[in-house]
């Protein structure tokens, strides 16, 4: 049912690009290892760290890890109850979000110690930031725009050719657009933070190579942008960590 649901999504936003919006592929750049242990949640880069929120009920965790490795430098574990998802910096303090647990937490961003549990009002998924403001996705077509509080400041319906497109997930702010997972496909969407509109896709079909996939590989989530505008990508359980490049399709 998954297999079919997948390729359903891929066939519908393959389709509607066709006709309006700009489609790309990735181009590797460069590889790097990645924790296969990583249920790649939430990935960006912030003074020169990279930073990865991870999920899974009893193995949620937050880090800083080591490019070069793949392997986390700093590593804070969330309780078991909590399946770790999203995650943003602003102003010196680190957000994660919970699935569908109610809240998000702060941290210091520096140190990843613990400084406040915030009531959440829906599911979390993904998160980012424009520097202002944060802005997170639930799984549906709808984006929010929220402050350090994490209270709505106001949101966004994302459509692909004047339809509402589902299951926006990880997130990532590059060049004045918003980048999103499409969960369960292997594409981003490429978004105007003022219209809503998709802008672009890109099909990251093969990326992560057959013979790297074992039963625990799961799917592309985790979109990195550092602060020489190259722009990394990875997947959850991935044992690698692609730079990439865009392509005309």
């Amino acid at each position: 049912m998954r297999k079919l649901l997948l390729i359903a999504l891929i066939a519908c936003i393959t389709c509607a690009c066709q006709a309006q919006v700009k489609q790309y592929r990735p181009k590797v750049v460069k590889e790097y290892p990645h924790d296969v242990a990583a249920y790649t949640q939430g990935l960006f880069f912030h003074d020169g760290i990279l930073y990865e929120t991870t999920g899974q009920y009893g193995t949620s965790t937050i880090r800083t890890v080591d490019l070069a490795t793949g392997q986390p430098i700093v590593e804070k574990k969330l309780n078991r109850k909590y399946f770790g998802e999203g995650s943003a910096i602003l102003n010196g303090d680190l957000f994660v979000l919970t699935w569908t647990n109610k809240v998000a937490f702060r941290y210091d961003a520096k140190t990843l110690n613990y400084k406040q549990t915030l009531s959440y009002p829906r599911e979390g998924w993904g998160l980012t930031t424009d520097g202002k403001r944060l802005i997170a996705s639930d799984g549906t077509s709808t984006l929010y725009f929220l402050d350090e509080n994490l209270k709505t400041q106001g949101k966004l319906q994302v459509t692909l050719n004047g339809k509402p497109l589902r299951n926006l997930n990880e997130l990532e702010w590059i060049d004045g657009k918003i980048w999103a997972n499409v969960y369960l496909t292997d594409m981003i969407v490429i978004i105007d933070p003022k219209s809503g509109k998709v802008e672009g896709a890109l099909d990251c079909t093969g990326l992560l190579p057959n013979s790297l996939y074992t039963s625990a590989t799961d799917v592309l989530n985790g979109i990195a942008l550092d602060a020489s505008g190259h722009i990394y990508l990875t997947g959850k359980n991935w044992p690698r960590l692609y730079q990439i490049e865009l392509i005309n399709n």
